[in-house]
């Protein structure tokens, strides 16, 4: 009995160094630490570097952020003015232009519409089929384009001068003529604001946003082509105006009317600038 107890304690011993023994030795390796671009944040979402470009190829423009030295207007500088050398190329509107008026009503793309909206221009909705926001404006909850991606806010507002007859004379305008430009948008009706001209060529002055008009049309003037608007004679439109009425009363035939304000038909809007007399 004794033997069997000492055999059966050898044999449990003799197994246990063998399994022991037997054992590989595993080695843990450390994984090499993921490269910091894997992940890139984008107005509030995860992205990979992969959706750099969006699957229809569009370019992902990121909602621009202080940094360094740079204050807002010149990151939205930054951001945007390929975008808006792209567009004068494609509609020969200065790019100066463009984007003196996107900082001025997007807020340097802090505002609502903008962040929220990738609207940078303040389009609203007419005829719109597309995403919808809603925001308080001329009156409570007015509806606005919702756009995914910020560069087809400066396509559509593009597509939006080029597209309306009164804003045709600007058209005959030289593309190195922002004064022309920025007087002429509110002369067509683009805006209420009498200062809305100067402070686009402000704008366009103090961040010398002439210089990307002068690299699309490839010259190199050190300072831009100033030119002087020709004095005009306004109306500014109100509620019960029409086509016919002011021809009466500015003794002009509603034809003349059209042609001074480069239109195709008859509609106005409360607040819009018509020409009545160009010297």
């Amino acid at each position: 009995m004794k033997f069997s107890l000492r055999l059966l304690m050898v044999l449990i011993l003799a197994l246990t160094l063998a399994s022991c023994g037997g054992k590989k030795r595993i080695v843990t390796k450390k994984k090499h630490a993921k490269a910091k671009t894997e992940r890139v944040v984008r107005d509030g979402r995860t992205t990979s570097p992969s959706d750099d470009k969006s699957r229809d190829g569009r370019p992902v423009v990121t909602t621009p952020k202080p940094s360094g030295n740079l204050n807002v207007n010149e990151i939205y500088i930054a951001t945007y003015s390929e975008i808006a050398k792209n567009n004068m190329r494609t509609h020969k509107i200065p790019a100066s232009i463009t984007l003196a008026q996107g900082i001025l009503e997007s807020g340097s793309g802090r505002g609502r519409l903008a962040v929220e909206g990738n609207n940078h221009f303040g389009i609203k909705c007419h005829g719109w089929a597309g995403d919808k926001i809603h925001h308080d404006d001329d009156a409570s909850q007015e509806c606005f384009r919702k756009y995914k991606y910020a560069e087809q806010s400066f396509e559509d507002h593009s597509e939006f001068l080029t597209s309306r007859g009164r804003y045709s004379k600007l058209f005959e305008l030289d593309l190195d003529d922002y004064q022309g430009w920025a007087k002429g948008l509110r002369a067509a009706g683009y805006a209420t604001d009498r200062k809305y001209p100067d402070k686009l060529i402000t704008l366009i002055e103090r961040f010398q946003l002439y210089k990307f008009d002068q690299e699309v049309l490839g010259t190199t003037t050190s300072k831009p082509r100033r030119t002087e608007v020709a004095s005009q004679v306004t109306h500014k439109v109100v509620q019960g105006d029409t086509m016919y009425s002011l021809s009466k009363r500015y003794n002009l035939s509603v034809n003349e009317l059209q042609k001074l304000n480069g239109m195709r038909n008859n509609d106005l809007q409360v607040g819009q600038i018509l020409i009545i007399k160009a010297n």
